[in-house]
Protein backbone atom coordinates (compact mmCIF):
# COMPACT_ATOMS: atom_id res chain seq x y z
CA UNK A 1 0.00 0.00 0.00
CA UNK A 2 1.31 3.78 -0.46
CA UNK A 3 -0.07 6.59 1.13
CA UNK A 4 0.25 10.02 0.86
CA UNK A 5 0.46 12.46 4.05
CA UNK A 6 -0.85 16.06 4.27
CA UNK A 7 -1.18 17.88 7.60
CA UNK A 8 -0.49 21.94 8.49
CA UNK A 9 2.53 22.81 10.86
CA UNK A 10 0.43 22.73 13.61
CA UNK A 11 -0.70 20.08 16.24
CA UNK A 12 -2.44 20.71 19.42
CA UNK A 13 -1.96 17.63 21.87
CA UNK A 14 -1.90 15.26 19.12
CA UNK A 15 1.60 14.24 18.60
CA UNK A 16 0.98 10.67 19.89
CA UNK A 17 -1.93 10.39 17.81
CA UNK A 18 0.32 11.13 14.63
CA UNK A 19 2.94 8.79 15.76
CA UNK A 20 0.71 6.01 16.32
CA UNK A 21 0.04 6.82 12.53
CA UNK A 22 3.45 6.29 11.71
CA UNK A 23 4.11 3.58 13.57
CA UNK A 24 1.03 1.60 12.16
CA UNK A 25 1.73 2.20 8.84
CA UNK A 26 5.50 1.29 9.03
CA UNK A 27 4.44 -1.80 10.52
CA UNK A 28 2.41 -3.41 7.75
CA UNK A 29 5.47 -1.65 5.46
CA UNK A 30 3.53 1.12 3.79
CA UNK A 31 4.77 3.48 1.62
CA UNK A 32 5.03 6.94 2.88
CA UNK A 33 4.98 10.01 0.84
CA UNK A 34 4.43 13.22 3.04
CA UNK A 35 4.09 16.91 2.36
CA UNK A 36 7.52 18.43 2.99
CA UNK A 37 6.58 21.35 4.78
CA UNK A 38 4.15 19.08 7.18
CA UNK A 39 7.27 16.41 7.57
CA UNK A 40 10.01 19.33 8.39
CA UNK A 41 7.74 20.38 11.08
CA UNK A 42 6.59 16.84 13.00
CA UNK A 43 10.37 15.42 12.95
CA UNK A 44 11.15 18.18 15.44
CA UNK A 45 8.46 16.88 17.47
CA UNK A 46 8.49 12.97 17.40
CA UNK A 47 11.04 9.81 16.37
CA UNK A 48 9.36 8.91 12.85
CA UNK A 49 11.12 5.83 11.56
CA UNK A 50 11.11 3.70 8.25
CA UNK A 51 11.87 5.46 4.89
CA UNK A 52 9.95 8.34 4.17
CA UNK A 53 9.86 10.35 0.77
CA UNK A 54 8.37 13.43 0.73
CA UNK A 55 6.19 15.98 -1.79
CA UNK A 56 5.52 19.50 -2.67
CA UNK A 57 3.18 19.42 -5.81
CA UNK A 58 0.29 17.91 -6.85
CA UNK A 59 2.57 15.96 -10.11
CA UNK A 60 4.89 14.25 -7.50
CA UNK A 61 1.14 12.60 -5.97
CA UNK A 62 -0.05 11.41 -9.76
CA UNK A 63 0.34 7.81 -10.50
CA UNK A 64 2.38 7.82 -6.80
CA UNK A 65 0.08 6.60 -3.99
CA UNK A 66 -2.80 5.05 -3.28
CA UNK A 67 -4.41 7.06 -1.19
CA UNK A 68 -3.99 10.37 1.11
CA UNK A 69 -4.31 11.08 4.38
CA UNK A 70 -5.50 14.32 5.56
CA UNK A 71 -4.56 15.15 9.14
CA UNK A 72 -6.19 17.87 11.09
CA UNK A 73 -10.11 19.47 10.69
CA UNK A 74 -12.20 20.09 8.04
CA UNK A 75 -9.93 23.30 6.57
CA UNK A 76 -7.24 21.32 6.27
CA UNK A 77 -9.20 18.37 4.61
CA UNK A 78 -10.26 20.74 1.87
CA UNK A 79 -6.44 21.90 1.69
CA UNK A 80 -5.56 18.68 0.95
CA UNK A 81 -8.00 18.48 -2.27
CA UNK A 82 -6.00 21.16 -3.72
CA UNK A 83 -3.10 18.43 -3.89
CA UNK A 84 -5.50 15.56 -5.10
CA UNK A 85 -7.61 17.64 -8.00
CA UNK A 86 -8.45 15.51 -10.46
CA UNK A 87 -6.21 12.86 -9.58
CA UNK A 88 -8.95 10.80 -8.00
CA UNK A 89 -6.89 9.94 -5.66
CA UNK A 90 -9.24 8.68 -2.64
CA UNK A 91 -8.89 10.70 1.03
CA UNK A 92 -8.95 10.05 4.40
CA UNK A 93 -9.67 12.23 7.13
CA UNK A 94 -8.45 11.62 10.55
CA UNK A 95 -9.57 14.41 12.65
CA UNK A 96 -7.37 16.68 15.08
CA UNK A 97 -9.60 19.55 15.01
CA UNK A 98 -13.24 20.03 16.18
CA UNK A 99 -16.12 19.58 14.44
CA UNK A 100 -15.32 17.15 11.53
CA UNK A 101 -17.50 16.73 9.16
CA UNK A 102 -14.88 16.14 6.18
CA UNK A 103 -11.91 14.70 8.73
CA UNK A 104 -14.28 12.32 10.11
CA UNK A 105 -11.94 9.47 11.14
CA UNK A 106 -11.40 10.06 15.01
CA UNK A 107 -8.40 10.29 16.49
CA UNK A 108 -9.47 6.88 18.36
CA UNK A 109 -9.98 4.90 15.15
CA UNK A 110 -6.55 5.44 13.65
CA UNK A 111 -5.48 1.58 13.94
CA UNK A 112 -9.59 0.97 12.48
CA UNK A 113 -8.96 3.41 9.99
CA UNK A 114 -5.76 1.51 8.59
CA UNK A 115 -7.03 -1.99 9.04
CA UNK A 116 -9.99 -1.46 6.98
CA UNK A 117 -7.64 0.24 4.13
CA UNK A 118 -5.57 -3.04 4.12
CA UNK A 119 -8.72 -4.88 4.21
CA UNK A 120 -10.88 -2.94 1.51
CA UNK A 121 -13.34 -2.74 4.78
CA UNK A 122 -13.94 0.74 3.08
CA UNK A 123 -16.75 2.69 1.45
CA UNK A 124 -15.39 5.63 -1.19
CA UNK A 125 -17.98 7.97 -2.01
CA UNK A 126 -17.84 10.48 -5.14
CA UNK A 127 -18.80 14.33 -3.98
CA UNK A 128 -19.62 17.45 -6.64
CA UNK A 129 -17.03 20.26 -6.99
CA UNK A 130 -18.22 23.59 -7.83
CA UNK A 131 -16.10 25.09 -10.44
CA UNK A 132 -16.03 29.46 -10.97
CA UNK A 133 -14.43 31.04 -14.14
CA UNK A 134 -14.27 34.64 -14.91
CA UNK A 135 -12.22 37.13 -17.46
CA UNK A 136 -9.83 37.22 -14.51
CA UNK A 137 -9.16 33.41 -13.97
CA UNK A 138 -9.91 33.30 -10.11
CA UNK A 139 -8.18 30.74 -7.84
CA UNK A 140 -5.55 29.72 -11.29
CA UNK A 141 -5.79 26.08 -11.92
CA UNK A 142 -7.38 25.23 -8.59
CA UNK A 143 -10.64 27.08 -9.78
CA UNK A 144 -13.07 24.72 -7.89
CA UNK A 145 -14.24 24.00 -4.34
CA UNK A 146 -15.64 21.14 -2.05
CA UNK A 147 -17.64 23.19 -0.23
CA UNK A 148 -18.93 26.55 -1.58
CA UNK A 149 -18.21 29.44 -3.48
CA UNK A 150 -19.07 32.90 -1.45
CA UNK A 151 -19.28 36.77 -2.45
CA UNK A 152 -18.84 38.73 0.37
CA UNK A 153 -18.76 42.31 1.33
CA UNK A 154 -15.21 44.10 1.79
CA UNK A 155 -14.13 46.81 3.96
CA UNK A 156 -17.48 48.57 4.73
CA UNK A 157 -20.48 47.73 6.80
CA UNK A 158 -22.84 48.98 3.90
CA UNK A 159 -25.01 46.30 2.37
CA UNK A 160 -23.93 44.61 -1.51
CA UNK A 161 -26.27 43.56 -4.31
CA UNK A 162 -25.66 40.21 -5.92
CA UNK A 163 -27.35 39.73 -9.46
CA UNK A 164 -28.12 36.32 -9.80
CA UNK A 165 -29.29 34.60 -13.15
CA UNK A 166 -30.05 30.47 -13.74
CA UNK A 167 -29.19 29.64 -17.36
CA UNK A 168 -28.96 33.08 -18.48
CA UNK A 169 -32.39 33.54 -16.81
CA UNK A 170 -32.89 36.38 -14.18
CA UNK A 171 -33.17 34.71 -10.41
CA UNK A 172 -33.13 37.72 -8.19
CA UNK A 173 -30.71 40.58 -6.54
CA UNK A 174 -29.94 39.59 -3.35
CA UNK A 175 -29.24 43.02 -0.76
CA UNK A 176 -27.31 41.57 1.57
CA UNK A 177 -23.80 41.01 3.33
CA UNK A 178 -23.14 37.99 0.47
CA UNK A 179 -24.35 34.95 -1.00
CA UNK A 180 -23.32 31.36 -0.84
CA UNK A 181 -23.56 28.55 -3.64
CA UNK A 182 -23.00 25.16 -1.56
CA UNK A 183 -22.71 21.94 -2.93
CA UNK A 184 -24.07 19.09 -1.03
CA UNK A 185 -21.30 18.29 1.12
CA UNK A 186 -20.99 22.34 1.78
CA UNK A 187 -24.79 21.87 3.02
CA UNK A 188 -23.17 21.11 6.53
CA UNK A 189 -20.79 24.54 6.11
CA UNK A 190 -21.05 27.65 6.14
CA UNK A 191 -24.70 27.39 4.27
CA UNK A 192 -26.36 25.71 7.11
CA UNK A 193 -24.75 28.77 9.57
CA UNK A 194 -26.40 31.10 7.81
CA UNK A 195 -29.99 29.00 7.30
CA UNK A 196 -29.04 26.67 4.44
CA UNK A 197 -30.44 23.04 4.51
CA UNK A 198 -28.65 19.93 4.84
CA UNK A 199 -28.53 17.80 2.31
CA UNK A 200 -27.40 14.05 1.00
CA UNK A 201 -24.33 14.11 -0.45
CA UNK A 202 -25.14 12.54 -3.88
CA UNK A 203 -28.03 15.21 -4.36
CA UNK A 204 -26.92 16.32 -7.44
CA UNK A 205 -27.91 20.07 -6.74
CA UNK A 206 -26.28 23.24 -5.32
CA UNK A 207 -28.13 25.56 -2.40
CA UNK A 208 -27.72 29.26 -3.12
CA UNK A 209 -27.96 31.11 0.56
CA UNK A 210 -27.92 34.54 0.90
CA UNK A 211 -25.76 35.88 4.01
CA UNK A 212 -27.84 38.36 6.15
CA UNK A 213 -30.44 39.41 3.00
CA UNK A 214 -32.14 42.95 4.10
CA UNK A 215 -35.47 41.06 2.44
CA UNK A 216 -36.77 38.94 5.29
CA UNK A 217 -38.52 36.71 2.34
CA UNK A 218 -35.62 35.54 0.83
CA UNK A 219 -35.14 32.32 1.34
CA UNK A 220 -32.39 29.64 0.35
CA UNK A 221 -32.79 27.83 -2.69
CA UNK A 222 -31.57 24.53 -4.00
CA UNK A 223 -31.50 23.93 -7.72
CA UNK A 224 -30.07 21.24 -10.11
CA UNK A 225 -26.13 20.80 -10.25
CA UNK A 226 -26.61 20.76 -13.99
CA UNK A 227 -27.33 24.62 -13.75
CA UNK A 228 -24.71 27.25 -14.67
CA UNK A 229 -25.19 30.42 -12.72
CA UNK A 230 -24.14 33.80 -13.13
CA UNK A 231 -22.99 36.43 -10.64
CA UNK A 232 -22.65 39.90 -10.75
CA UNK A 233 -22.19 42.53 -7.91
CA UNK A 234 -22.77 46.13 -7.38
CA UNK A 235 -22.45 48.13 -4.66
CA UNK A 236 -20.82 51.44 -3.22
CA UNK A 237 -17.31 50.20 -2.28
CA UNK A 238 -15.36 48.66 -6.06
CA UNK A 239 -13.92 45.58 -4.46
CA UNK A 240 -15.81 42.69 -3.14
CA UNK A 241 -14.32 38.84 -1.83
CA UNK A 242 -15.09 35.84 -2.99
CA UNK A 243 -14.35 32.68 -1.17
CA UNK A 244 -13.77 29.34 -2.82
CA UNK A 245 -13.60 26.75 0.38
CA UNK A 246 -11.02 28.20 2.25
CA UNK A 247 -9.08 30.39 -0.48
CA UNK A 248 -10.18 33.56 -1.13
CA UNK A 249 -9.39 36.53 -3.59
CA UNK A 250 -10.39 40.40 -3.78
CA UNK A 251 -12.64 41.01 -7.16
CA UNK A 252 -14.00 44.64 -8.97
CA UNK A 253 -17.40 45.01 -9.96
CA UNK A 254 -16.90 44.49 -13.34
CA UNK A 255 -15.94 40.45 -12.95
CA UNK A 256 -18.84 38.29 -13.67
CA UNK A 257 -18.48 34.68 -12.33
CA UNK A 258 -19.74 31.87 -13.70
CA UNK A 259 -20.29 28.77 -11.69
CA UNK A 260 -21.08 25.41 -12.82
CA UNK A 261 -19.89 21.55 -11.50
CA UNK A 262 -16.87 20.44 -11.88
CA UNK A 263 -16.65 17.08 -14.64
CA UNK A 264 -14.56 15.15 -11.93
CA UNK A 265 -15.48 14.45 -8.12
CA UNK A 266 -13.69 13.86 -4.93
CA UNK A 267 -13.33 10.51 -3.98
CA UNK A 268 -13.94 10.58 -0.08
CA UNK A 269 -13.27 7.49 2.14
CA UNK A 270 -15.70 6.38 4.89
CA UNK A 271 -15.40 3.48 7.21
CA UNK A 272 -17.79 0.63 6.74
CA UNK A 273 -19.93 1.80 9.85
CA UNK A 274 -20.14 5.24 8.52
CA UNK A 275 -22.79 7.47 7.38
CA UNK A 276 -24.17 10.44 6.58
CA UNK A 277 -27.15 10.79 8.67
CA UNK A 278 -24.64 8.74 11.51
CA UNK A 279 -22.53 12.06 10.80
CA UNK A 280 -25.28 14.58 11.50
CA UNK A 281 -26.39 12.52 14.61
CA UNK A 282 -23.09 12.58 15.99
CA UNK A 283 -21.70 15.57 14.79
CA UNK A 284 -25.14 18.19 15.24
CA UNK A 285 -25.98 15.91 18.54
CA UNK A 286 -29.22 15.14 17.25
CA UNK A 287 -31.20 13.40 19.71
CA UNK A 288 -29.74 14.19 22.74
CA UNK A 289 -33.24 15.62 24.42
CA UNK A 290 -33.36 13.79 28.16
CA UNK A 291 -37.20 13.19 26.83
CA UNK A 292 -35.79 10.53 24.49
CA UNK A 293 -33.77 8.21 27.53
Amino acid sequence: MKVAIFGRSTIDNTSEHIQFLFHKLNEYKTEILIYEPFYNFIKQKMQINGSIKTFKTHDELVGNVDYMFSIGGDGTFLETLTYVRDSGIPIIGINTGRLGFLANIAKTEINKAIESLLHKKIKIEKRSLITVTSKSKLFGEVNYGLNEITILKKDTSSLITINAYINGDFLNSYFADGLIVATPTGSTAYSLSCGGPLVMPCSQNFIITPIASHNLNVRPLVISDDSIITLKVEGRNSNYLVSLDSRSEVIDSSIELTLKKADFSANLIQLENQNFFNTIRNKLLWGLDKRNY
